[in-house]
């Protein structure tokens, strides 16, 4: 397969057919693999690439996210993957979506940007490419805004709910309990000890997720690429962004804003409040109104962000968890 951008992106029925031709198949891990996936580098036509193969049976982020396979596949089949300005690199050739004994089987099959990657540890990112990296989101947003999900991706108010207790309890039962869901179930007791308003805040989320979502499409929505950490981000030598673990939907432009200051704000290079502005100055400056409604549209997704990542903040330092239990309550009366 070429890795050129194609006008009818294939999907294929086999990995077999995906992978015709390939050669140097070698089986990776990668450091930010947390989640079940398998991965492999390989060769095709002599370029290198890469190769990662998810399943509900053995993928919790794609058991909680209740992703079948489908998402990324009819995103690619829909054009969005081609449709993203320029300056996103998302590296995707092709996909393969089988049946097999133990369930639907997603194969991605990408150019092997590893080399571009934000590498992994704790050293804060280059400033400029942080910058690039929020103009670039929000180039896309500014793109699609005003977008609707006609495809069946993933819907909104299921991203509130990914860690919620009811959701996480079917892998907590499991023989390896994943790393990240023993931590939630951990956290939301930390939180209701730590931060009792907030933890009252998010549990009504979680108990009725579509009331949050129907508030915030009475705000501008459009299409995310919905994973903005910084383990599926990069840069390429010309100064694109890659984005990679794509979870595909329809969402206001401030979900993919909070989403990448809530699970990167250790690496960045400036504040959280500067890099919120510096967000709706460069939504702006690609031709998008905010007044009227940025404020209530930020508030209400800082509220979504704790639904989804309450825990993590529980665990975490004084600080941030302060920080956050503030922005989502103020958000909370913008409802």
């Amino acid at each position: 397969m070429s890795s050129c951008r194609s006008a009818t992106p294939p999907v294929v029925a086999s990995l077999a057919e995906l992978l015709a031709g390939a050669t140097d198949r070698v089986e990776v891990r990668t450091p930010d693999a947390r989640s079940g996936a398998r991965f492999e580098r390989l060769r095709i036509g002599g370029d290198p690439h890469f190769l990662k193969i998810v399943s509900p049976a053995a993928d919790w982020i794609m058991r909680v996210c209740g992703d079948d396979g489908s998402f990324e596949v009819r995103a690619w089949q829909g054009g969005l993957y081609a449709a993203m300005p320029g300056v996103v690199d998302h590296a995707v050739v092709g996909m393969a979506l089988e049946d097999t004994a133990d369930g639907p089987q997603l194969a991605i099959l990408m150019t092997d940007r590893t080399a571009d990657l934000v590498p992994p540890g704790d050293d804060v990112v280059p400033a400029d490419h942080h910058a690039d990296w929020i103009d670039h989101m929000a180039a896309g947003h500014a793109h699609f805004l005003g977008w609707r999900d006609t495809l069946g991706l993933l819907p909104l108010a299921r991203r509130f709910r990914f860690f919620a207790p009811a959701t996480i309890a079917p892998e907590l039962a499991a023989p390896d309990v994943p790393g990240p869901v023993a931590v939630a179930h951990r956290g939301w007791g930390v939180l209701a000890e730590r931060a009792p308003r907030l933890h009252g805040l998010v549990s009504a989320v979680h108990r009725d997720a579509d009331a949050l979502a129907e508030a915030l499409r009475t705000t501008p929505g459009t299409f995310v690429a919905g994973d903005w950490k910084l383990g599926n981000i990069g840069r390429r030598p010309d100064g694109r962004t890659v984005l990679l673990d794509w979870l595909p939907g329809e969402a206001p432009p401030a979900w993919d804003l909070v989403w990448y200051v809530a699970l990167n704000r250790a690496r960045l290079p400036e504040s959280k409040e500067a890099t919120i502005t510096r967000h709706r100055r460069r939504l702006e400056a690609h031709g998008v109104d905010t007044a009227g409604w940025w404020e209530r549209q930020l508030g209400l997704c800082l509220v979504a962000a704790m639904a989804t990542f309450g825990w993590e903040k529980a665990v975490g330092d004084a600080a941030e968890l302060e920080w956050w239990e503030e922005a989502a309550l103020a958000g909370a009366r913008r409802w």
